[in-house]
């Protein structure tokens, strides 16, 4: 398969899966979950194949969730698809479902959606300069499965409350402190690093890998069907004009006014 917004490459065992959308920081539109998507299920099925890392082209960030600027139905693309017009469910999901470790490489910035996919990962390596947050309150959205109840087990919930509710950024010192991700290297020894952490994971056995990742995902599996309930009610919170206010006023740079659109 050819892919236009992502590059997939493999050697030595090891699947690398690059957003490359560096203009937009890395923001994923529906085309962008699709290819992810496929090559996920590419690697993960791959029996050659021992890690997957996932990262983001360029130096200013890892992902930064959905493409605002293109969300008004029209994305420019055939893919729209899934219960929200992004298949955002089958990325999360095909992420767990893999036999194999998958790596989050995180430089600059990992907010919104792209801090759910550093969450989602098994693993999470991120530079200094790496930085993480959500942003859904702010933009009218939010992540109402794995981005919220996983990121509770990960942190704490009184912290992955505060995460969305007050939408803060956090350096890659504070990610580690909380639990958020594993470790942290200067971003000059990133790359070599995750490389040698890929060295490791490919001498392991890949049948006990797989049998301890499904077992760790079965504790928290009833998160799924709490996302499907939370994404078909997030589809029609995206039709309300609060909603629409927030990608307006991202659009337009001016603080958004959700209030005025509550009634009494």
């Amino acid at each position: 398969m050819s892919y236009q917004d992502i590059i997939f490459e493999k050697q030595e065992g090891i699947a690398r899966i690059t957003i490359n959308r560096p203009k937009v920081y890395n923001a994923f539109r529906p085309k962008t979950c699709v290819e992810l998507i496929q090559a996920f299920l590419d690697a993960g099925w791959d029996p050659e194949i021992g890690v997957i890392v996932l990262s983001g082209s360029g130096e200013k960030a890892f992902c930064t969730g959905g493409d605002q600027s293109d969300k008004d139905g029209k994305y420019g693309d055939s893919e729209t698809r899934g219960t929200v017009g992004m298949p955002v469910e089958e990325l999360h999901s095909v992420i767990r479902d893999v036999p194999k470790p998958v790596i989050a490489k995180v430089r600059g910035y990992a907010i919104g959606g792209g801090n759910v996919l550093a969450t989602l990962c098994d693993l999470t390596l991120a530079a200094e300069s790496a930085i993480f947050g959500q942003v859904g309150p702010k933009m009218g959205s939010v992540d109402p499965g794995f981005g919220t109840a996983y990121l509770s087990r990960l942190v704490g919930e009184k912290k992955a409350r505060e995460i969305w509710f007050l939408c803060r950024r956090y350096s890659a010192q504070e990610a580690l402190e909380m639990g958020l991700i594993n470790a942290v290297f200067p971003d000059e020894q990133l790359d070599a690093e995750v490389d040698a952490w890929c060295s490791e994971l490919v001498q392991r056995s890949p049948t006990a890998i797989a049998i301890a990742k499904r077992s760790f995902n079965a504790d928290s599996e009833n998160i799924r069907g709490i996302g499907g309930l939370g994404m078909q009610a997030l589809s029609l919170y995206y039709q309300t004009e609060e909603s629409k206010e927030g990608v307006n006023a991202f659009n337009e740079k001016r603080s958004p006014e959700f209030r005025k659109f509550i009634k009494p």
